[in-house]
Parts: C-alpha cells; sequence; structure tokens
C-alpha cells in the first residue's frame, strides 16, 4: 500500500518478491548489454569459484526499485540515491526478497532514508540504503 510522507514512521517496512529465473536473466543481459559470462555462459561459469551462473547484482538491485517505487513508500515517490552492498551471490531459481525499512526522516526537505536489503532464504545478499522524496497527503 502506497504511503505519503506524512503517513509514515520509523520502522515502517515493505517487501517485494520475486523468483529469478532463465528468461528474467537473458533479458536483463540484453537490456542492458551486459554479458559477463558469469551470466549467462554455464561452461564458463562452472570453473570459477561460484561452481556455476549468477544472476547479474544490478538485477537484483532492481528489486529494490519495485519495492520502492510500487510498494514503500509507493507510486509518486523520487528515488534520489542508492547505496549498495553485495554481500552473496544469487542463483537463478532463488526468490528474492527486497525490503525497504524507513530509518530516518526529514521533514523540511520531504525526504526518507530506507534500509535496503534483499535476502534468499532468510539470509542477506545485498544491503544499502536509499534516499527517497515522497509525496504529502493533500487534505
Amino acid at each position: 500500500m502506497a504511503r505519503f510522507f506524512n503517513e509514515l514512521s520509523l520502522g515502517d517496512f515493505d517487501e517485494y518478491r520475486k523468483t529469478v529465473t532463465e528468461t528474467d536473466v537473458v533479458l536483463f543481459a540484453g537490456l542492458t548489454g551486459d554479458n559477463n559470462p558469469m551470466h549467462i555462459d554455464e561452461e564458463f561459469a562452472s570453473q570459477t569459484r561460484f561452481g556455476g551462473r549468477i544472476i547479474h547484482g544490478m538485477l537484483t538491485a532492481s528489486f529494490l526499485s519495485s519495492v520502492i517505487g510500487m510498494k514503500m513508500p509507493g507510486p509518486g515517490c523520487i528515488y534520489m540515491g542508492q547505496n549498495l552492498k553485495f554481500l552473496k551471490p544469487v542463483h537463478i531459481g532463488d526468490t528474492v526478497t527486497a525490503r525497504a525499512t524507513v530509518i530516518e526522516i526529514y521533514p523540511e526537505k520531504q525526504r526518507i532514508k530506507l534500509l535496503t536489503e534483499c535476502l534468499v532464504r532468510g539470509e542477506v545478499v545485498l544491503t544499502g540504503d536509499a534516499l527517497v522524496w515522497v509525496p504529502i497527503k493533500e487534505s
């Protein structure tokens, strides 16, 4: 459910879940031009420390855009910045839970800071924070 600035409190959060498919990886590679063999070449990737293909880190991170733009805070907000730290690989078939939690509120600028995380099987695979401008609900 979308929230306006004057409806937000510290600790508010929401999530978006997506099971990553082969099609997602191929489409992301085609869209971005990132054809790194770690993502698209099983023979190559099987010879690396990961033992097989991993999905693009930025594909994982893009799920944060889904939760921020559609749920927390939701439609009408403006994504202003994002810091990311990739902690663990994500594989085709994994279900990623993208979570955004309000950790700071800046009333003078109508902005919030969100803790942003992506989890697979309860383990954090990506962490960071985002700065977001949020519209005020007019009465």
